[in-house]
């Protein structure tokens, strides 16, 4: 989606490692995108994480070697990030931004969704009593999934936690259940042989049919980290309650 720049400025007064120090800024406001423009003409796309009264700070969503303060122009947009989603998306391998990393275009988006999602008033959840297996012993019986729900695995160095959250993906399941079933899988900061790993489980498993996998590389830009899990859960709430399908 090509978006019209509203209001540029070229008074960047610092650029501290991924992050931008805009000033003399007005009516910028917080989660605002835009993009920055360094001497080299290359935009890179960034987004507003501190606002003040006079300030903005920008995190760059992307490489920063080579932009210099003086000489760069930032362009906001006036829009906050919103993820082109599709049921397409079912099969695919994203980076944290939401762009392809299995080197195939995205498909054609059936809606645009804000990453930061809408609030919503916990009274007026269902009530969750639909068990979604993970054929995990430990899991299923001590710490039960339901629709809907979010499951985290934190590991410590040389712990098999690729392994286990593999087997979630291949196994989990939703019994007597006639809806589509999907896995959103995020992978935050990982390493490239843990990427490969689980990119070539998916696919030799046949995971990948039913799943959307968005992987961030340790070595993929910080701010990534932030937009990978929200990335994800913009994608689960699309299929969850545009599209009726059963998600973990």
């Amino acid at each position: 989606m090509q978006i019209s720049p509203i209001v540029s400025y070229s008074t960047v007064r610092e650029v501290k490692g991924p992050l931008l120090v805009i000033e003399r800024t007005r009516g910028v406001a917080y989660g605002e995108i835009g993009e920055v423009v360094g001497p080299d003409g290359e935009p890179r796309r960034v987004q507003v994480i501190e606002v003040g009264t006079d300030y903005a700070v920008a995190q760059v969503l992307g490489p920063t070697l080579g932009l210099p303060a003086k000489g760069s122009t930032v362009r906001f947009y006036g829009k906050t990030y919103r993820l082109p989603v599709s049921e397409a998306l079912v099969g695919r391998i994203l980076d944290g931004k939401g762009q392809p990393r299995d080197h195939m275009p995205l498909p054609p988006p059936e809606d645009f969704r804000d990453i930061n999602g809408e609030p919503l008033n916990p009274y007026a959840r269902e009530y969750p009593e639909e068990p979604i297996e993970t054929g995990i012993s430990a899991i299923d019986g001590l710490y039960t999934l339901v629709r809907g729900q979010k499951l985290p695995i934190f590991s410590g160095t040389g712990l098999p936690h690729n392994v286990m959250a593999a087997q979630v993906v291949r196994q989990s399941t939703v019994r007597g259940s006639e809806e589509e079933f999907a896995v959103v899988f995020v992978g935050i900061g990982i390493r490239s042989e843990e990427a490969m790993y689980f990119m070539d489980e998916f696919r030799r498993t046949g995971a990948l049919r039913r799943a959307v996998a968005v992987i961030n590389l340790a070595s993929d830009p910080v701010a990534e980290r932030i937009l990978a899990p929200r990335v994800g859960l913009t994608i689960a709430e699309h299929l969850a309650w545009d599209l009726g399908y059963h998600v973990l």
